[in-house]
């Protein structure tokens, strides 16, 4: 993980970070980012941006998949192979983009998550009464934004594998049958993808745009 506000630290020393936080260390990972001036709420707004990130890369790639599909039904007699070949290609970029998406987002929960908790731990410690309910109060108010972000995300997430399942589908049913006539028996299915790459393309869209309202009010 390399949150784009860090970039003037070697991508070596990121590569071990992320590594030593999706294997759990994350008090590890942690201290070192505070060594460094980055606390969990620098690293949370970071990590919402690399989600934000993949999800536009992931949009381009799912409507290249389907510009592949729309080739295949426009099909017109040169090698099929051809078509088979860009359409695996684009299932195999949209399938590793859907992993990349959900890691970052998992590292959003997790990153949420302790954060909040270490929010709720310190509230406790203020004894000044006007000053607690401050910070009760913007704790809150970050709780209900980032969960806003947290449904989104979800939604965008979750809508990849449905489309992903009929991407496999069509490009192994093209591999097993490389002829027009397998070609024009997928035919039916064309409106039924569309539809799907349109609510995913739009569901990222909102997922999008609620990162954005994130990290400009967080």
């Amino acid at each position: 993980m390399k949150p784009t506000c860090f970039k003037s630290i070697p991508i070596l020393i990121f590569a071990v970070w992320g590594v030593m936080f999706l294997s759990g260390c994350n008090k590890a990972y942690y201290s070192a980012m505070e060594k460094i001036g980055k606390e969990k709420r620098h690293i949370l707004v970071a990590d919402v941006q690399e989600v934000k990130e993949s999800q536009t890369k992931a949009q381009d790639e799912f409507k290249d998949a389907l510009s592949r599909i729309r080739e295949l039904y426009a099909f017109n007699g040169k090698d099929l192979e051809i078509y088979y070949k860009r359409l695996k290609a684009s299932y195999e970029d949209c399938d590793a983009r859907a992993i990349q998406v959900e890691k970052r987002v998992n590292i959003v929960k997790q990153v949420a998550l302790d954060l909040f908790t270490e929010w709720e731990g310190e509230i406790k410690q203020i004894n000044d009464a006007g000053l607690k309910a401050s910070s009760l109060q913007t704790l809150t108010d970050a709780k209900k934004r980032y969960k806003q972000l947290d449904i989104a995300m979800n939604k965008a997430t979750q809508g990849m594998y449905p489309v992903l399942a009929k991407l496999n589908d069509h490009t192994l049913y093209l591999k097993h049958n490389l002829n027009a006539k397998a070609v024009g028996s997928m035919g039916n299915e064309v409106v039924s993808i569309e539809q799907e790459v349109a609510a995913l393309i739009e569901n990222m869209t909102l997922s999008i745009r609620e990162a954005d309202n994130f990290i400009k009010n967080f």
